[in-house]
């Protein structure tokens, strides 16, 4: 077998299109054409077309991924739900991500910490709303517990901290305000014993 010929895609000229034999077999981006030393009138075997085949596919799913990263952290679970959806197959997306993750791309520790924080500067929430979020994501909950240990928030100040910035403006000892506050806080995550001491907080300053 040998490449007989290679044509410029007409509507993507960075790709080309290798025929073999006289037929078409693969298309490959000029760029691995040369790295991976391919060259007109070359022999080549069907095994070594389809290694080619498969180092192509997974460069292309790789630059998706790191595409995908660029914009913010994601966890191994995203990145691979988005390979999917683009087509490629369970196997390359495996690979991708292993390399990925062996490179520091992907770090599903790191994006608990970042998620973690986010939610408390920005839209906080309960300890066990967050754990819940976070698993949601595809990460191990070995890997969530191993960060929450080092969860300082207090959770009862933080929902406190909630309640007064969104309801300040209110009567709170009205029986209405406080459905409003316990939907607010359990929509939240937060429990029973929290709510309990934070209605009591806003409503008797001599409770503390």
């Amino acid at each position: 077998m040998r490449i007989t010929s290679v044509e410029r895609n007409k509507k993507r000229k960075d790709m080309l299109a290798v025929y073999v034999d006289g037929e078409y077999s693969f298309s490959i981006s000029e760029e691995d054409f040369i790295s991976l030393s391919l060259y007109e009138k070359k022999d080549i075997t069907s095994e070594e077309i389809t290694h080619i085949k498969e180092e192509v596919n997974f460069r292309r799913a790789k630059a998706e991924a790191v595409k995908f990263l660029a914009l913010r952290l994601r966890s191994e679970m995203e990145v691979a739900k988005k390979l999917m959806e683009k087509g490629f197959d369970k196997n390359t997306v495996q690979k991708v991500t292993d390399e990925l993750k062996s490179m520091g791309y992907i770090n599903d520790r790191l994006y608990i910490q970042k998620y973690i924080y986010d939610r408390i500067k920005l839209k906080p929430k309960s300890k066990r709303l967050i754990k819940y979020e976070l698993m949601s994501k595809g990460i191990s909950e070995a890997d969530i517990d191993e960060v929450m240990k080092d969860w300082k928030a207090d959770e009862t100040v933080l929902a406190e901290s909630m309640v007064r910035k969104k309801f300040g403006k209110y009567d709170t000892r009205d029986q209405k305000i406080q459905k409003r506050i316990y939907s607010f806080l359990q929509h939240r995550g937060f429990g029973f014993e929290v709510i309990d001491t934070v209605m009591n907080r806003i409503n008797n300053p001599d409770y503390y």
